[in-house]
């Protein structure tokens, strides 16, 4: 089993069917701004959003909302790389993309972000020109830097929504820092070898990243990608969660991931949900943390 980018969380429990079957009603939203009512869509756009449009809970208001929208993501790796081109192809208005990192030829079996030529180029720009030639309406901003606790608020300052594709612990927890203190909302993606899970941690309620984990773990005990391994098709489904955990976030539908936890095993193949809870001792977001 996972923690964080290893096991699942402690702090849990398996959902009942009936509350599997809570009314949408009562599922809190995360509110989003409304969109401009002068933004409009040309000839083009109305056909490539043309299979959304007519869905009831998108329609033109959504897509307005969808285009309005911006979206951190933190890594384009194999999280950010699915979540990237699904977010893109969504019709989000802007992304911005953080990564440090140069394309390496063993990124390419899972990093769909990246192609052959583009080994040796830094991630953040070659992500930024394959969601170009995806959708050419995206905006998108790169940041070849790390996030780290001295950058990360001004990253995200900006920004409507985070998508954590990080691959370690340091920047996951200072991106769930950042998230609570500025009040956006994360959509956490983690992997490992067969296993990957998501959730959402949204910083007006629900738990945060440390309600799970106070601290991180020793390194012996979450080996990386790089020691442990991970099967290319993990990343890309968690990543595809992740992005659907996005749009219905800005467009306020369905039951966001906020309190749960959606594990998914590719060898079952299978997925379980597991509640997750508000950690009243949590250093960030507990009821004590200023006492």
């Amino acid at each position: 089993m996972m923690r964080g980018g290893g096991c699942p969380p402690r702090s849990f429990s398996a959902l009942t069917m009936k509350e599997k079957l809570v009314s949408m009603n009562e599922e809190k939203r995360v509110s989003r701004s409304d969109p401009p009512a002068a933004m409009s869509f040309d000839k083009e756009e109305i056909e490539r959003y043309d299979r959304q449009l007519v869905l009831p809970e998108i329609g033109i208001e959504g897509q307005r909302r969808l285009k309005a929208a911006s979206v951190l993501i933190v890594g384009a790796g194999g999280l950010g790389s699915a979540a990237a081109l699904h977010l893109a192809a969504a019709g989000i208005g802007r992304l911005g993309i953080v990564d440090p990192d140069a394309v390496e030829l063993s990124n390419l079996h899972r990093q769909l972000l990246h192609h052959t030529p583009d080994v040796g180029r830094p991630k953040a720009v070659s992500a930024a020109e394959t969601i170009a030639s995806l959708n050419p309406n995206v905006k998108v901003a790169t940041h070849q830097m790390k996030l780290t606790r001295d950058n990360a608020e001004d990253l995200l300052r900006t920004y409507d929504v985070a998508v954590d594709g990080t691959d370690n612990y340091t920047a996951r927890y200072d991106l769930n820092d950042a998230c609570f203190s500025l009040g956006i909302p994360v959509v956490y993606g983690a992997v490992f070898r067969f296993e990957g899970q998501t959730s959402v941690f949204d910083p007006s309620g629900g738990p945060c990243y440390r309600c799970l984990y106070p601290e991180p773990p020793p390194p012996e005990s979450a080996p990386s990608c790089a020691d442990a391994g991970v099967i290319c098709i993990v990343p890309g489904v968690i990543g595809i969660l992740q992005a659907g955990e996005v749009i219905k976030l800005i467009l306020s539908i369905g039951r966001p991931l906020v309190g749960r936890l959606l594990v998914f095993d590719a060898l079952a193949p299978g997925f379980q949900e597991l509640r997750i809870h508000r950690n009243p001792c949590c250093p960030l977001c507990g009821s004590g943390r200023n006492s």
